[in-house]
């Protein structure tokens, strides 16, 4: 592909849709074609799959999750992400194959190596990878206070208990570690302008010129 494909992850309240957009403003003010989306959702399908997975009162087994998310991933990759990339342009993602890997495989089913292969089997058959990808990390603390802060109804994911969200950060603190090339972790902590600056120098190496 000749494009860029950038993904963002982190756990609850990490400030993702914030720093991602302010991204998007940045490279987009440097004359770039940006492609600014998210998941679950990103495309009609996906979006409409979405709804299901995150605020659904239905109590969807935790294999069901993953394929649903799947599925929302390979109708957002095939209207929205690779078209992009193939057209060349810099695909900015909240969230991919990683919170899928880590939410369901860590928070839900507790690293139990089996869930976590058949989640990476289904990766396999996507058959996508971010060229680099941003993990904020905040304390779980620190994310659910900004969550209460934030109002409005919790989704499926943000109503779990704190143990949950601990597990979230250990899942993508390990994960960091096994493709550290990939995963660039960034501390979510600071100021959101120091936030974006530090993402903004991870990421220019990586651009075209």
């Amino acid at each position: 592909m000749a494009g860029l494909f950038i993904t963002f992850e982190g756990g609850e309240g990490a400030g993702k849709s914030t720093q991602i957009r302010l991204l998007h403003q940045t490279l987009t003010a440097q004359g770039r074609k940006v492609v600014l989306t998210r998941e679950p959702g990103g495309s009609a399908g996906a979006e409409a799959l979405r709804e299901l997975i995150l605020f659904s009162e239905a109590p969807l087994s935790l294999r069901a999750q993953a394929l649903a998310h799947m599925a929302a991933r390979a109708d957002h990759l095939d209207h929205v992400i690779l078209p992009a990339l193939a057209r060349g342009e810099i695909v900015l993602c909240d969230r991919f194959h990683d919170s899928t890997f880590v939410y369901q495989g860590y928070g839900l089913a507790r690293g139990e190596v089996a869930t976590l292969e058949f989640i990476n089997a289904l990766r396999g058959l996507i058959d996508c990878e971010p060229d680099l990808t941003l993990l904020l990390t905040v304390p779980p603390e620190i994310g659910a206070a900004r969550i209460a802060a934030r109002g409005g109804k919790p989704d499926r994911y943000e109503a779990e208990k704190a143990e949950f969200h601990h597990r979230i950060a250990q899942g993508f603190a390990d994960l960091a570690r096994t493709a550290p090339a990939r995963i660039r972790p960034v501390d979510a902590t600071q100021s959101p302008e120091d936030v974006a600056a530090a993402i903004l120098a991870i990421v220019s190496p990586s651009l075209p010129r």
